[in-house]
């Protein structure tokens, strides 16, 4: 299932109503932050596995 431009207009007009045009930058940093740290924490277990057979 993928998503459109269409589909991506109405949320990001839908997320402008609800949210207002000045915290979309806060917001999306925010999110930015967290799918790092997300990315970083899930990689750690792998690292972990590494180290402990050596």
């Amino acid at each position: 299932m993928k998503i459109g431009t269409q589909e991506l207009l109405i949320v990001l007009a839908i997320a402008i109503l609800i949210f207002g045009p000045t915290q979309i930058p806060k917001l999306s940093k925010i999110l930015g932050k967290s799918i790092k740290n997300f990315r970083s924490g899930m990689a750690a277990p792998e690292e972990d596995k590494d180290t402990e057979k050596q």
